[in-house]
């Protein structure tokens, strides 16, 4: 298991991936599963900064564990989902 993926205590209902596939642990989808993204918007509100930063540690833990698979699609199945907002000039 790579190291961080699922916080130590995790409830069986807090949709953490399991590792090396990354599934969820709860609902077996592809993590992050809908539930998963859905919680997560939730929980970092309008910092989606740092949302961007948490993903991204996980989307380079995960191309590790999953080499066979494509970067395009680990980078769409992990940040490619997040909604963008207007740039700021």
């Amino acid at each position: 298991m790579t190291e961080g993926a699922e916080p130590p205590g995790a409830r069986v209902d807090e949709h953490v991936p399991t590792t090396p596939g990354w599934s969820c642990g709860s609902c077996g989808e592809e993590w992050p599963c809908a539930t998963k993204r859905s919680r997560l918007l939730e929980e970092y509100g309008v910092d989606r900064a740092m949302l961007s930063v948490y993903l991204g540690s996980c989307l380079a833990a995960a191309s590790e564990d999953l080499r066979s698979t494509p970067v395009t699609s680990l980078q769409d199945r992990f940040i490619g989902w997040l909604p963008r907002g207007p740039r700021r000039g």
